[in-house]
């Protein structure tokens, strides 16, 4: 595991992107371009559980951690994605404590959870370290809850005070979507939320994470104190970049 989990409890600033193309290569090539973590995305990402595991095996030798957005919170979605090697997970549109008990719950063995137990996995390295990776498992996996409901931003304190939850994550484009004011991200309503969700995790001593299109507005919510920083996606870098370049050639063939 590449410690994100310990890094966040340090202080650091994590920067992330997304991979939602289900490529072993493009996961290959993101994880050696310098990002501290990636995600792969189950929910709305072009891969399955079947092509989650090619990507991890592919950004093992690099430098990056890797985070999954599962599906949902069941914790057999949880559990598949921890036994191929995920060193976290993230888990859509919980709305209250109980739902984000219920994904630390999945997170973990008993007696903190109830992750099924299965020694040949590849995160044990097929049983040759089961007992280590047990051992510490707790203090490594991170825990990662998205914030974008309406519902939610009435149980901020509950949800960010429960042990396991590492991160509280904001999901603009849902969050701005339940708030009536999609894609204003500079709207009063949505700066407020933004600041309540900030607060809450701040009295908990939890970190915050949230995803933008935009690398200009990086260093905005750095300075509200957003750690957990995502930008860009696989399938985004490779269609700007196509696009770039036909555009080039074009203008030259028309001059």
């Amino acid at each position: 595991m590449k410690n994100l989990k310990q890094r966040l409890l340090n202080g650091e600033t994590l920067n992330g992107c997304w991979l939602n193309l289900g490529s072993a290569v493009t996961a290959e090539i993101v994880g050696l371009s310098g990002f501290d973590w990636v995600l792969i995305d189950l929910e709305h990402g072009a891969g399955s559980e079947s092509t989650t595991l090619s990507q991890i095996q592919a950004i093992e030798h690099t430098s990056t951690g890797v985070i999954v957005r599962a599906e949902s919170t069941e914790p057999q979605r949880i559990h598949r994605v921890l036994d191929m090697g995920a060193e976290g997970v993230m888990c859509p549109k919980v709305r209250n404590a109980e739902e984000a008990l219920k994904v630390v719950k999945g997170l973990h063995y008993p007696p903190f959870g109830n992750r099924g137990v299965a020694k040949m996995v590849r995160a044990t390295q097929f049983g040759l370290n089961f007992n280590d990776y047990y051992a510490k498992s707790r203090e490594q996996i991170l825990g990662i809850v998205q914030i974008e409901t309406t519902e939610v931003l009435n149980h901020l304190d509950e949800v960010a005070a429960i042990d396991g939850v590492d991160v509280l994550f904001i999901g603009p484009a849902d969050l701005s979507m339940e708030l009536g004011i999609f894609g204003q991200f500079d709207h009063p309503t949505f700066v407020e939320a933004l600041n309540k969700i900030v607060a809450a995790a701040k009295k908990a001593n939890k970190a915050v994470g949230i995803l933008f299109f935009n690398p200009d507005d990086y260093q905005r919510y750095h300075d509200l104190g957003i750690r957990f920083l995502a930008c860009g996606a696989d399938a985004t870098f490779v269609a700007e970049g196509a696009r770039t370049m036909a555009g080039k050639m074009s203008k030259f063939r028309n001059q």
